[in-house]
């Protein structure tokens, strides 16, 4: 049974592979096929979200796949744009709504909005990830985390955008042993708290993330019982077994114990 640092270590020694055998299913270039066929013939809103296909595969593509049943709340996000500071999008906390306005920008360019690379090759390149991601996180969502903030921490400019992002913030909490209780503080003592252990400027330095990713990997496989099946329910004789870490043990000390097993 892999662990979780080595199921992600799998996927990331050569992306490329992981990206090109992940298109070579059938369901996948079906998809991808028919988003680039049809993508450039839209042009509104409204034929946006009519087209169910074209509309799911740019949601997943944007880490909005659980969102697709809201579509006249996306078909608001895609009228109204980003131009305004009033605008939809620019009133939601979570940055994949603007990200999602500034790809299809019907507002700003109206018919013409769909024929850029980044509403058509760019979307699909995205697909791809985030349904490469999605795959690994079905044995193991630990791996599905670990991809998704290696590839966003770049990204990063503020420990707002950390805290906007449940699945990122997920990750440094795990990543620095802080307990789940925190999330329910203030949100300028989260950011105060994270700030204190996790300089922005790491998250830069490819060598520094990447042994951040590795400490959340570990962390992850201790605290959720195994990499195969992702984790364990509560109230299962598993959990018995398990490091308490909601207890007061340590992030360290959990990493400390990882090492040793290893």
């Amino acid at each position: 049974m892999n662990t979780t640092l080595v199921s992600f270590k799998q996927i990331t020694r050569d992306m490329s592979a992981s990206l090109d055998r992940l298109g070579e299913r059938a369901d996948i270039q079906r998809e991808v096929d028919y988003y680039r066929e049809t993508i450039g013939t839209i042009k509104t809103p409204e034929q946006f979200v009519a087209d169910t296909r074209v509309f799911n595969f740019a949601m997943k593509a944007h880490g909005l796949e659980d969102m697709a049943y809201a579509k006249a709340f996306m078909l608001k996000v895609l009228k109204e744009g980003r131009d305004e500071p009033d605008a939809f999008a620019n009133t939601l906390t979570d940055p994949r709504y603007r990200d999602f306005a500034e790809t299809f920008d019907f507002a700003r360019h109206g018919e013409t909005a769909t024929i850029f690379t980044k509403a058509q090759d760019g979307v699909i390149d995205r697909y791809m990830v985030q349904s490469l991601e999605n795959e690994a996180g079905r044995n193991d969502p630990g791996v599905r985390l670990a991809l998704y903030f290696q590839r966003k921490a770049p990204e990063i400019t503020s420990y707002f955008d950390i805290l906007a992002d449940k699945a990122l913030s997920q990750v440094v909490r795990t990543a620095l042993g802080m307990p789940t209780a925190t999330a329910t503080l203030d949100i300028d003592k989260q950011a105060a708290m994270i700030a204190d252990r996790l300089p922005l400027s790491d998250l830069k330095d490819p060598a520094k993330l990447d042994k951040f990713v590795e400490r959340f990997a570990n962390l992850w496989q201790l605290q959720n019982g195994g990499a195969q099946g992702g984790a364990i329910p509560p109230g299962s004789p598993a959990r018995l077994l398990m490091p308490v870490s909601s207890m007061g043990i340590s992030g360290d000390l959990l990493l400390q114990i990882a090492q040793l097993r290893r």
